[in-house]
């Protein structure tokens, strides 16, 4: 049986919980020459593309602006763009959101950076789920969870009618005269349903994938339905081999009844990295990066989300506080997905407290216990060999590398851990095609 080749994307952190910003070797995250350097080192490895994900509103706890969002949020289409200039193989994909946004304006906008790019634009579609990101615009939080993802369908569905609505036939040359004559249905556009009524002409002909490459990133029924039915790459929170395969194995049984196979639908989980000369080196690198990330104002943080109250008063090296969370809708951390996952907030402090007695760890060594740890620790041929794992055992079909230093974490991956990837045999030497959709494997759309 034939290897499965990797897939390997590289995500800027950003405002990010795995950036370490204590060390020296950061730098901006916001200055282009970061998002340069980055893309650079990216392409230089031959990955297949580079993500940006999406802030539309600066997060807050406690009525003040979040620690990491102090840099603030660049527009991703400007980065992206800026990017193409800069880069020329390594695919440049965005999160745009679908809940304040409108069809029309998106796929202008993709479409525009798939020429620009000659066909290296990929578009992660995503779903807004509070009103507090809502005050920033004039839909606010007008819509609940489960009509969200409905409009998340219409809304992708009606871009792909933009997409499509050229043809590729429609603009012929007329040789005798020397110019280009257009058909009169060039463009043309009628959609009508409970979210949108729009009609008019699209005005950026077929691009050079016909579509923008589609991702998402739903972990919920809804959101795996979802990329069942319309996506090309779904990220994937599990890290594990066994939840991996699990959430590998679900997705893609759901692609027969939209009539699509294994090889239409790509999922490739985040995945975080420490690499050392040996694997007890980078073990001890891992749990001085955890310790950076974790500093004891993020660990009170932290406590924050699940307690629902200002915490500031405690020591991050002592104990959990006695007194249980405030239960209710009003909560000190606004715009924070993590709220999402501790949906009970009195059931995560009972296990919280049991974990940090047994343990007997403090609020911070608890925090450094309970949230992300790097998915990948080892020496460069230990990382390599656990990566294929993953991969050939149906965990995944690549992933999506968040390094934690800013610009300049990709480099120990790219310079150590490809090159045995490479002589594996299950990983590209260099670009074969020069497409997002070349370097994915993924055909162009009918």
């Amino acid at each position: 049986m034939a290897q499965k080749q990797i897939h390997l994307a590289a995500h800027f952190p950003g405002v990010n919980n795995t950036t370490v910003w204590s060390d020296p070797a950061a730098g901006s995250h916001i200055e282009f020459r970061s998002f340069a350097r980055f893309a650079q080192a990216a392409e230089r490895g031959k990955f297949d593309f580079l993500f940006l994900a999406e802030g539309l509103r600066l997060r807050e706890q406690n009525g003040q602006i979040y620690d990491l969002d102090v840099v603030g949020r660049p527009d991703t289409f400007t980065v992206l763009a800026a990017l193409a200039a800069v880069t020329e193989k390594l695919g440049l994909t965005g999160t745009i959101n679908s809940t304040f946004n409108e069809p029309y304006e998106v796929a202008r906008q993709f479409a525009s950076l798939d020429h620009l790019t000659d066909g290296r634009a990929a578009w992660n579609v995503v779903t807004s789920w509070d009103a507090f990101t809502g005050e920033n615009f004039r839909r606010g939080g007008f819509l609940a969870q489960d009509q969200r993802y409905e409009r998340a369908r219409t809304f992708l569905q009606t871009t792909f009618e933009l997409f499509d609505s050229w043809r590729g036939d429609e603009v012929v040359a007329d040789q005798e005269n020397g110019t280009f004559l257009a058909d009169a249905n060039a463009g043309a556009f009628r959609h009508s349903d409970e979210h949108f009524d729009i009609a008019g002409r699209f005005g950026v002909p077929r691009s050079p994938q016909g579509r923008p490459v589609i991702f998402q990133a739903g972990d919920s029924d809804e959101g795996r339905e979802f990329a069942a039915s319309s996506a090309d790459v779904i990220f994937s929170r599990h890290s594990t081999r066994e939840a991996g395969q699990a959430f590998f194995a679900d997705v893609k049984g759901r692609l027969p009844k939209y009539g699509r196979t294994a090889e239409q639908l790509l999922i490739m989980p985040a995945a975080t990295f420490v690499i050392g000369d040996t694997d007890a080196e980078a073990a001890e690198l891992a749990h001085e990066v955890r310790r950076q990330q974790v500093s004891g104002q993020t660990a009170i943080r932290s406590l924050e989300q699940v307690w629902n109250r200002d915490l500031s008063d405690l020591d991050p090296d002592g104990p959990l506080p006695q007194f249980d969370p405030v239960v209710g809708e009003n909560h000190v951390a606004q715009g924070r997905a993590s709220v999402r996952m501790h949906k009970d907030p009195l059931a995560t402090a009972a296990t919280w407290r049991a974990l940090a007695e047994a343990k007997q760890l403090s609020i911070r060594e608890l925090m450094v216990e309970v949230t992300a740890r790097q998915s990948f620790v080892g020496s460069p041929a230990t990382v390599a060999a656990t990566i294929d794992d993953f991969v050939q055992s149906d965990a995944a079909d690549g992933f999506v590398l968040v390094p934690h230093i800013t610009p300049s974490g990709l480099d120990p991956f790219v310079d150590r851990v490809v090159p045995l990837l490479q002589e594996r045999g299950v990983f590209r030497a260099d670009y074969a095609g020069t497409t997002l959709r070349d370097h994915l494997g993924l055909a162009f759309p009918g």
